[in-house]
């Protein structure tokens, strides 16, 4: 029932990218509207296929094997070995592993299915957790692939990724008005678009982190590890950012990659539960 729920949030994400660039094109009248069709043709094509590479590839992940010994100071083995015990615990094919070498403490899962998936986490996590910590983390990731969420999750990314560019161009160009039309119009219907965009992905990564954060404990055997690391993790995630392009791929991590401090109307578009709700509920599992 997890899966088709996601399956058809993926698909009305895709929908919603494609309506994107067909009303951007009809501005133009009807050879905008071709080429927008064209775009969004292809940029669909794009997230579906190609959304875990640009993910790994904005936070500069190395792969890592069994093999791969020390890198940056860090034993990417005992990282290699937890992914390969837990996943054979979750009865999933053994994924892809990536280390990225950001100070900030913080891992994501990504990729179209659980045969085309990836677990990367980064310098600051591995250095930081301890073994139960470290295993709590990396089952919550291999949830996430169980439940799929991470084709959801990287497609959402693309789409306000999109919708924040397409704000953007329409502001500085000050085009895109069909003939007689009202530009101040134009531009709010984009800002309505972004924002809801950003709501809509919010309220999908909200949603599943209480999921994905259940089936992680079951998979690492005990909720402490998960429930400790994310303590962890929020309170050095305040101290130590994490400096990435794409903002827009927040959602994807295990923890809001933010700066700490203010949180006002910043909430509204949190791409997380507050992590103290996500720790009282792994305890009540206990």
């Amino acid at each position: 029932m997890h899966n088709l729920v996601n399956n058809l949030k993926t698909a009305g994400l895709l929908a919603a990218l494609l309506a994107l660039f067909l009303i951007v094109g009809y501005q133009f009248g009807t050879g905008g509207l071709i080429i927008g069709l064209i775009f969004g043709l292809v940029t669909n094509f794009g997230a579906w296929y190609f959304s875990d590479t640009i993910a790994i590839r904005a936070m500069q992940g190395r792969e890592i094997g069994p093999d791969s010994g020390r890198i940056a100071g860090v034993d990417t083995r005992r990282i290699y070995e937890s992914v390969v015990r837990l996943s054979q615990r979750a009865e999933l094919p053994m994924p892809r592993v990536y280390l990225c070498p950001h100070d900030a403490p913080n891992a994501f899962a990504t990729g179209r299915s659980p045969r085309k998936a990836a677990v990367a986490v980064t310098r600051g996590l591995a250095s930081t957790t301890n073994d139960a910590e470290l295993d709590g983390v990396i089952a919550h990731e291999l949830a996430h692939i169980k439940y799929r969420d991470t084709l959801t999750s990287t497609i959402a990314a693309t789409v306000a990724g999109v919708l924040a560019f397409v704000a953007q161009w329409f502001f500085f160009l000050g085009i895109g008005r069909r003939e007689g039309g009202n530009p101040l119009v134009t531009i709010l219907v984009v800002i309505g678009a972004a924002v809801g965009a950003a709501l809509i992905k919010a309220m999908i990564s909200r949603s599943r982190e209480f999921a994905a954060d259940a089936e992680g404990a079951r998979i690492a055997g005990s909720p402490d590890g998960l429930a400790s690391a994310l303590a962890r993790l929020d309170a050095l995630s305040r101290r130590v950012p994490l400096r990435q392009p794409n903002p827009a791929q927040n959602n994807l991590f295990i923890v809001e990659p933010l700066a700490g401090g203010a949180r006002s109307l910043t909430n509204l578009f949190a791409t997380h539960p507050p992590t103290q709700q996500r720790i009282e509920a792994l305890r009540r599992l206990g």
